[in-house]
């Protein structure tokens, strides 16, 4: 059964960092877009970044900022967040697409398997 747990959030300063981490089971994760998503209170689920097997995809608003990254062999995909800002405040959610080689789309459309999140909170 396909299941994720995020992890990692927290409660940081502006301009701060803070690496999340998506495990992932039920699935081999090699052949699979994982995608990282965020909802903010009152706001839909937005993508921020996702990766595919060859590729890797970001949200105009975390460019430069954000870095995510997978490691097959312990079946976890990471998003490495820096230069934080209050706007990325959010629960943060990771998910797979739905089918081998769909892409790396930012949409939530497609991906499924969506763990409890993780809350991340910026501000001073």
């Amino acid at each position: 059964q396909l299941q994720f747990v995020e992890s990692g959030g927290g409660l940081v300063q502006p301009e701060g960092s803070l690496r999340l981490s998506c495990a992932a089971s039920g699935f081999t994760l090699n052949y699979y877009t994982i995608g990282w998503f965020r909802q903010a209170p009152g706001k839909e689920r937005v993508g921020v970044s996702c990766i595919s097997t060859s590729a890797t995809n970001y949200a105009d608003s975390v460019k430069g900022r954000f870095t995510i990254s997978r490691d097959n062999a312990k079946n976890t995909v990471y998003l490495q967040m820096n230069s934080l800002k209050p706007e990325d405040t959010g629960v943060y959610y990771c998910a797979r697409v739905n089918f081998v080689g769909a892409g790396c789309p930012l949409s939530d459309r497609g991906y499924h398997g969506w763990g409890q999140g993780t809350q991340v909170t910026v501000s001073s």
